[in-house]
């Protein structure tokens, strides 16, 4: 028991001084390289301590090693600019002036669901409220907002309607709408069918946002049936 105990210590000293040299970004914000050198380091520290059976300059060795290495990509990422986006990645802008750029969003393996939330955790809770958005190398989000306009209507949160094509029923259920209400905003919009647009959300104050594929985003008004608000 003891000497598990002191090889824990040992190991516990060992990574505290390598993650302390390693600097605050790899404390705080993670390149992608990073997070993988973080996980390899947690499981080399498991072995030696879990196992007395293998030598403990084993698994100091192999986390030191994993330390050079990552001084050797971090000089990399901050000296070679060409190699900063292979190692590091790059930002993907998620949300322009024309809406939603829905090649970013698959290229990223992102769904609607996926960015609505991260607009909410960033304050937007509704898709026009961005200038532009974009998700940074290290996964985090940020968004410009747009100057908002002086209005007296109480807010009221969107509901996605339209999911790449596919009405969310969980949703139409909730603000007690059927498809075939939104099938005839459609038609007056010019569009021959549901499959055709990308993103639809409507908030209880009436306001559709709708953006199909390949095209421009817009915003238009509607009147909502008799009690039907949120």
């Amino acid at each position: 028991m003891g000497l598990v105990l002191l090889r824990t210590a040992i190991i516990f000293i060992t990574l505290l001084l390598v993650m302390r040299l390693m600097g605050k970004r790899q404390i705080g914000e993670m390149q992608p390289f990073e997070l993988v050198i973080t996980l390899l380091i947690a499981e080399l520290a498991c072995i030696p301590m879990a196992d007395t059976s293998i030598p403990l300059l084993y698994g100091i060795v192999a986390i030191l090693t994993i330390f050079l290495l990552h001084q050797i990509m971090l000089l990399i990422d901050l000296k070679l600019k060409p190699l900063k986006t292979v190692i590091g990645g790059k930002p993907a802008i998620v949300i322009n002036k024309n809406g939603i750029d829905i090649s970013q969003m698959k290229k990223n393996n992102l769904d609607l669901s996926d960015l609505i939330e991260s607009m909410r955790g960033a304050g937007c809770f509704s898709l026009d409220d961005a200038e532009y958005a974009l998700y940074e190398a290290n996964g985090n989000f940020s968004v410009l907002p747009k100057e908002k306009e002086k209005s007296d209507e109480a807010p009221s949160v969107p509901m996605l309607i339209i999911d790449e094509g596919k009405y969310n029923k969980q949703n139409l259920e909730k603000i007690r709408l059927d498809e075939k209400f939104f099938d005839g905003i459609l038609r007056e919009q010019n569009v021959a069918k549901p499959e055709k647009v990308f993103v639809l959300t409507l908030d209880g104050n009436g306001k559709i946002y709708m953006q199909q594929q390949k095209e421009k985003f817009r915003t238009f008004q509607i009147q909502l049936p008799e009690g039907c608000k949120w």
